[in-house]
């Protein structure tokens, strides 16, 4: 479903990518790792469109997005692509459910529909008794829920995720890796997960190893027995 060929960034005169190919199939959790500055948040923000390449060329079903404007990049990602950033970004201003909301609403969904799809899928997420409070008024593992839902209510064709769990202990991380994996299992949504923590890697059905901008070759196509039994 999403492929990319010879993928290059550089910030300056410093390599982000050299070159770099991956492919996700439709409803398969892949997994990117690697060490801190090995190249992995930049290849998702490729992939998500947030960043254009140097070089190379990206696919969804078939059709280049690479070259989109950023418009149109934008609106892939408030439609196609869901995004889950380590610490949610979630607007402090806003209530839980004001923020799942959102995506819908610059989508032109009218406030009450929005609102109330925003609800059912906090309800979906087992916090739908948070929805009419706000991110500061909840915990690190329940913000990540709410914006795990942001990120999932338009059911999208994949959600980027990069460190979603750096920021959480390891109970909140479990809850939020297993709800994450188990909505994406009902739908079909490919996930690409960005994480230097083996623990959160073996959720994924295969790993990616980056190093120094290039696909490490002995961690291509790895394939996982998931921890504990979660799926």
């Amino acid at each position: 479903m999403l492929e990319a060929r010879g993928l290059v960034r550089s910030y300056g005169p410093t390599p982000a990518l050299r070159g770099v190919d991956i492919t996700v199939a439709g409803g398969e959790i892949v997994a990117i790792t690697g060490p801190s500055g090995c190249g992995k948040s930049t290849l998702l923000h490729c992939l998500a469109g947030i960043l254009r390449p140097d070089a190379g060329e990206i696919h969804l079903q078939g059709q280049r997005i690479d070259n989109l404007s950023e418009a149109a990049r934008s609106k892939l990602r408030r439609t196609t692509f869901g995004v889950l950033f380590q610490f949610g970004q979630l607007v402090a201003e806003l209530t839980n459910a004001e923020n799942v909301a959102l995506p819908l609403m610059l989508g032109g969904t009218s406030r009450s529909s929005a609102q109330a799809t925003a609800r059912e899928w906090l309800t979906q997420l087992d916090i739908g008794d948070l929805a009419d409070k706000r991110p500061g008024e909840v915990s690190g593992g329940q913000q990540q829920r709410v914006a795990l839902a942001r990120a999932m209510v338009t059911e999208p064709q994949v959600i980027f995720a990069d460190e979603p769990t750096g920021a959480l202990d390891s109970l909140a991380s479990e809850q939020v890796l297993g709800t994450m994996v188990r909505a994406a299992r009902v739908r079909g949504t490919a996930i690409v997960l960005i994480t230097h923590d083996p623990r959160v890697a073996g959720y994924a059905d295969r790993e990616i190893a980056l190093c120094d901008g290039v696909v490490d070759g002995s961690g291509l196509g790895l394939t996982h027995t998931a921890p504990g039994g979660h799926w």
